[in-house]
C-alpha cells in the first residue's frame, strides 16, 4: 500500500524506476538507450496536492495489480526532468507585481486569440511568448495536465504553479487532484525540489549505467555502452546549465501586450 504524508507549502517529486530487467526495449531491434532506461512512475506534489496521482478507479481499470505499483503516472521519468529544467530559467525570472494577474489568469480569458502569433503585433507576441515560456505540457500522457509556473517577489519570494486538466470524456483516466487550481511554494523550496529530483534521478541512473557497463550489456538487447556512459556524464551538466541561463524579458513590451490580450486584467 502506497501512503504518502504531504505538508502544505512543500514541493516534492517522487519517482520509482521499473526494475532493470523489466524495462521494455524499443523497436524491432530491441534497443535501449538512456531515455528508455528511465521507464517508471513519477508524481508531482505541490502544497499538499498530488498533481500526477491517478484515482483508485483509474488504477483499478488500467493496472493488473494496482497495490504493487506507485499510484503515479507511468512514463519515462526523464521527461518530467527535462520539462522542469527547460522551464526553470523562466520560472525563476520574477514577474513584475502589476503583471502577476496576467500570468495567474488562464489564456482562456484572453480577448484576443493568440493561436496565430503572426496575426499579433510585437507587444502581444512578447506577452504571448513570456506566458508560454512558463508553460509545461504533459500531452504525452493521456489527459495529463498543463502547468504554468511564475515567480513573484511581493509580499514574499514565491513560485506559483497553476494547473488545468482536460477531462476524459469517457471517465476512464482521472486524477486525484482538482481539475484546475494553483499552489504556491517559496522559491527556495521550488529550487530545492528540482535540485533534489535531479540528484536522485541521476544517482539512480548512474547505478543502472554502472551495472550495464560491468555486465557488458543486457542479453538480447541492443545497447551502446560507451554512448550510455557519455550521455550520463553529459546529463549531469543539465541542471547547472539550466540554472546559469537567465531570461531578459522586455517587461514594457509584455505589459503593452498583456493590455491587448487581457485588457480586463490591466
Amino acid at each position: 500500500m502506497w501512503i504518502e504524508q504531504l505538508d502544505q507549502g512543500m514541493m516534492r517529486i517522487p519517482f520509482e524506476l521499473v526494475p532493470l530487467d523489466e524495462v521494455v526495449p524499443w523497436g524491432e531491434r530491441s534497443a535501449l538507450h538512456w531515455f528508455g532506461l528511465t521507464q517508471g512512475w513519477y508524481g508531482l506534489e505541490v502544497g499538499g496536492v498530488e498533481l500526477l496521482r491517478y484515482t483508485e478507479q483509474t488504477l483499478a481499470w488500467t493496472r493488473e495489480n494496482p497495490a504493487a505499483e506507485p499510484p503515479w503516472v507511468d512514463y519515462y521519468v526523464v521527461r518530467l526532468w527535462e520539462d522542469l529544467l527547460d522551464v526553470l530559467p523562466s520560472a525563476l525570472e520574477p514577474v513584475p507585481d502589476d503583471l502577476a494577474k496576467f500570468f495567474a489568469a488562464g489564456a482562456e480569458g484572453w480577448v484576443v486569440d493568440a493561436g496565430d502569433p503572426d496575426a499579433l503585433d510585437d507587444s502581444a507576441v512578447a506577452a504571448w511568448e513570456a506566458y508560454n515560456l512558463r508553460w509545461t505540457d504533459t500531452s504525452y500522457l493521456r489527459f495529463g495536465p498543463g502547468f504554468r509556473w511564475w515567480r513573484t517577489l511581493s509580499p514574499e519570494d514565491t513560485v506559483t504553479v497553476a494547473w488545468r486538466f482536460t477531462p476524459d470524456p469517457d471517465g476512464e483516466i482521472t486524477f486525484s487532484a482538482p481539475l484546475s487550481g494553483r499552489r504556491t511554494v517559496s522559491t527556495q523550496e521550488f529550487v530545492a525540489a528540482v535540485t533534489d529530483f535531479d540528484h536522485r534521478l541521476l544517482q539512480a541512473m548512474q547505478k543502472r549505467v554502472d551495472h550495464l557497463a560491468a555486465a557488458g550489456g543486457a542479453p538480447g538487447i541492443e545497447l551502446d555502452i560507451p554512448g550510455l556512459i557519455r550521455e550520463q556524464a553529459q546529463r549531469r551538466t543539465w541542471l547547472r546549465r539550466a540554472s546559469a541561463r537567465h531570461d531578459d524579458t522586455d517587461w514594457a513590451a509584455v505589459r503593452a501586450g498583456a493590455a491587448i490580450l487581457a485588457p480586463h486584467l490591466a
